[in-house]
C-alpha cells in the first residue's frame, strides 16, 4: 500500500491529546493512582478493575512494585465539556530501572509527579523530578495518600519547593486508595500539561518506546509517533536496523490491547511488525514509511551499561539452548539486557548476564525461570572490573575466572559510586558507620529540613552490591533512601578468593574481595558452606584459597557406619583389623569420590553478612 495516498484525518485534534508519565519514589502510590484514573473514566468497568491494574506481571503484583512501563488510553470528558485522549504511562520507581523511565519520559510532554505525604521527598523522587526537568516536561506534582492519619501534605508542599525547585502551589493533593482528589488531578493535566506538537504533511516518525515478543505475530513495538500515521498494509522501515516490515495491525491497550484503523501524530499505541526475529527491532529506533521516508530519525536513547554480572546457568547442560532462546525473547522487552556465552567446570555451559542492580538480576532470573520454565542456578555477582597487566595493556573483567595470574597484574581498578542517601537526622551516625565499613568515603551533609537530612558518599559498587541495601533497611528501620549513580574507577587492593572443596578448586564459587576483607570473607564463606554441603562418606575438608596460601579451612565430617556392630567381643586386635580396613576404605574413596554441590552453595556468599 502506497503511504502517500493516506489522507485520512477521521481522529481526534491533537490539541485534545495528552500524554504522560506517573513517576516516584518506590511505593509511593503511582500504580494505585492509574487504577483510579481508569476507573473515573470509565476506561476499565468496576467490576473488573483489579488491584495494580497496570502492573501485569505476576512478579509485579507478588513483590508490590512496578517493573516495566506500561503505556494505556484512556478518553477524559473535561469539565469544559470537550473530550481528552489521555496517553498514560506508568513506570517503576527503584533505581534499577531508571533507565526504563528515562525511555517513558521520552515519549510525554508532562510527568505526574507522586509524593507519598507520609514519607515526603526521597531520593528517587530527586532523581525522577531531576530526569523529568532535563526533559523540559512540564511538571504536575500530586500529594497522594492524604487519607492516611500520619499524611503532612503543608510540609510536603514545602519540601517539594525547597529541594525540587518545583512550584506547589497548584499541587494536586490525592489519595489513591479513595479517589479523593483524582478529577482535580485530570483537570490539571489538561490545563498544565502541553499537547504534542507536529509537522502537517511530514512523513511518518514513530519513536519505538518498547517492545515484546508474541509467539504467533512476532515482535510488537510500543510506539510514540512524532509525525505522520501508521495503518495496517503500510510498508514501514526501520532506520537504525536496517530492516522492511509490512505493517499487520495497529491499536493501542485500554489497559487491554484494542485494534484500531491508525495511529496518528502525538499518539501512543503499538504496530504489529510480524518479524520472528527477536533482534530485528531495536528499542530507540525510528520507523518510517519506505517508499517516503523522514529525512531525520528521532534522537533515540543512550546505550545503558550493565552494572552488575553473574552467571545463569541451567541446572541440566542440554537446556543451554533454550536459556539462549529466553535470553534473546526477553531483551525485546528488556533492551537493558547484555549476556555473553561462559563455561564453568562446575556448571557447564551458561551465559554471563549483564543487569542493572540486583533488584533486576532477581527479577530478570526469575520471569526466565516462570515465563520459559527454566530451572537455573545464578552465581554471586560481580561488576565490571579494569585490570591492568606489567605489559601495559588493559582487560575488563566481569568474571573472577578471567583475572590474570597476580605475577602479570600491575594494578586493578574498579567502578565508584556517587550516592546519596536522604535519613531523618536521629540516623546519620548508623549510615556513616555502614559506609565506612564498607569501604565508602563520606562526603558532605545536607540539612533539606529539619526532618531529613541528605547524606553525600563515594562507595565501590562491589560493596553496594553484597548487602549494603538491606543493611541501610535495617540500621534506619525503613525510613533511610538511596540514589546513586557511576563515577568512574579507582585503583584498589583486590585479590581472587578461591574456594577449594576436597582439594579442588570450585570456579563459580570464586570471587574478587578486598585485601583487607579477604580473611573475614573466606573465613564466614568456609563456615556457611559448612552448612550447606551434605555429608558424604569421606571427610570434606572446605578451604579458602588466595593463590597457593590456605587462609581458611572448615571440616564436613564423614558419615560414619558402625563396622564394629557385629562384634559381640573377642580380642581388640579383631576389632583394630576392622577399622583400619574401613580407614583404608574411606581413603581409597575420598581419592575417586566427588562432592554434590547444592544450588544454594552458589549463592552463599551473598548470605555470609546476614548473621
Amino acid at each position: 500500500m502506497n503511504t502517500n495516498k493516506h489522507n485520512d484525518t477521521s481522529h481526534i485534534d491533537i490539541t485534545h491529546i495528552r500524554n504522560f508519565s506517573i513517576v516516584a519514589h518506590i511505593d509511593h502510590g503511582k500504580s494505585t493512582i492509574s487504577d483510579r484514573i481508569l476507573e473515573l473514566t470509565h476506561t476499565v468497568d468496576e467490576r473488573d478493575l483489579d488491584a495494580q491494574m497496570l502492573d501485569s506481571m505476576d512478579i509485579e503484583r507478588e513483590r508490590g512494585i512496578t517493573i516495566k512501563s506500561n503505556a494505556v488510553r484512556v478518553e477524559y470528558t473535561a469539565d469544559d465539556g470537550d473530550v481528552y485522549q489521555f496517553n498514560l504511562i506508568d513506570t517503576p520507581g527503584h533505581v534499577d530501572f531508571t533507565y526504563e523511565v528515562s525511555r517513558s519520559l521520552a515519549a510525554c510532554e508532562g510527568a505526574v509527579l507522586v509524593v507519598d505525604a507520609t514519607q515526603g521527598v526521597e531520593a528517587q523522587t530527586v532523581s525522577n523530578a531531576t530526569l523529568a526537568m532535563n526533559a523540559n516536561l512540564d511538571i504536575v506534582p500530586a500529594i497522594n495518600k492524604i487519607d492516611l492519619p500520619s499524611a503532612h501534605p503543608l510540609e510536603v508542599k514545602q519540601e517539594i519547593e525547597d529541594e525540587l525547585a518545583i512550584d506547589s502551589a497548584d499541587a494536586v493533593l490525592v489519595s489513591g486508595k479513595t479517589g479523593e482528589g483524582i478529577h482535580d488531578l485530570l483537570e490539571s493535566i489538561v490545563y498544565t500539561i502541553s499537547a504534542p506538537t507536529t509537522t502537517p504533511g511530514a512523513p511518518l516518525k514513530a519513536l519505538i518506546l518498547d517492545s515484546y515478543f508474541d509467539e504467533y505475530r512476532g515482535v510488537i513495538a510500543t510506539v510514540r509517533v512524532i509525525d505522520g500515521f501508521i495503518t495496517a498494509g503500510q510498508n514501514l522501515h526501520m532506520m537504525a536496523v536496517g530492516d522492511d516490515f509490512l505493517c499487520d495491525g495497529v491499536g493501542c491497550k485500554r489497559p487491554c490491547e484494542v485494534a484500531l484503523d491508525s495511529l496518528y501524530a502525538g499518539e501512543v499505541g503499538y504496530v504489529i511488525t510480524g518479524l520472528k526475529d527477536p533482534a530485528a527491532v531495536k528499542t530507540g529506533d525510528t520507523i518510517t514509511w519506505l517508499d517516503n521516508p523522514t529525512a531525520k530519525p528521532c534522537d533515540g536513547y543512550h546505550e545503558v551499561k550493565p552494572m552488575v554480572y553473574t552467571g545463569l546457568f541451567p541446572t541440566d547442560t542440554k537446556y543451554y539452548e533454550n536459556l539462549r532462546d529466553a535470553l534473546e525473547k526477553l531483551k525485546v522487552n528488556d533492551p537493558s539486557l547484555t549476556w555473553s556465552a561462559e563455561t564453568s567446570i562446575a556448571l557447564g555451559f551458561g551465559f554471563r548476564v549483564g543487569f542493572l542492580g540486583l533488584l533486576h538480576m532477581e527479577v530478570v532470573k526469575e520471569r526466565l525461570e516462570r515465563e520459559f520454565n527454566l530451572d537455573l542456578i545464578a552465581t554471586a555477582p560481580s561488576v565490571n572490573y579494569h585490570v591492568y597487566t606489567t605489559d601495559h595493556t588493559m582487560r575488563s573483567i566481569t568474571s573472577p575466572q578471567d583475572l590474570p595470574d597476580v605475577t602479570s597484574i600491575d594494578r586493578i581498578e574498579e567502578p565508584y559510586l556517587t550516592a546519596k542517601v536522604i535519613v531523618p537526622p536521629a540516623y546519620c551516625g548508623a549510615v556513616m558507620q555502614l559506609v565506612i565499613d564498607h569501604r565508602g568515603i563520606t562526603g558532605d551533609m545536607v540539612y533539606l529540613t529539619q526532618k531529613s537530612v541528605e547524606l553525600h558518599f563515594d562507595i565501590p559498587l562491589a560493596e553496594l552490591i553484597l548487602d549494603f541495601f538491606d543493611q541501610l533497611k535495617s540500621r534506619t528501620k525503613g525510613y533511610a533512601s538511596l540514589d546513586y549513580e557511576i563515577d568512574g574507577y579507582r585503583p584498589s587492593q583486590l585479590v581472587k578468593l578461591n574456594i577449594l572443596l576436597a582439594g579442588d578448586e570450585v570456579d563459580a564459587l570464586s570471587c574478587i574481595v578486598h585485601k583487607d576483607k579477604a580473611y573475614p570473607m573466606a573465613r564466614a564463606l568456609c563456615d556457611k558452606l559448612k552448612e550447606i554441603i551434605p555429608q558424604q562418606l569421606f571427610e570434606v575438608p572446605i578451604q579458602g584459597a588466595i593463590g597457593s596460601k590456605i587462609i581458611s579451612r572448615s571440616t564436613v565430617r564423614a558419615r560414619r557406619k558402625d563396622v564394629l556392630a557385629k562384634c559381640y567381643g573377642g580380642d581388640i586386635s579383631r576389632k583394630r583389623k576392622l577399622l583400619e580396613k574401613q580407614k583404608e576404605g574411606k581413603k581409597r574413596m575420598k581419592s575417586i569420590g566427588s562432592v554434590e554441590v547444592p544450588q544454594e552453595a552458589f549463592l552463599a556468599v551473598l548470605k555470609v553478612g546476614d548473621e
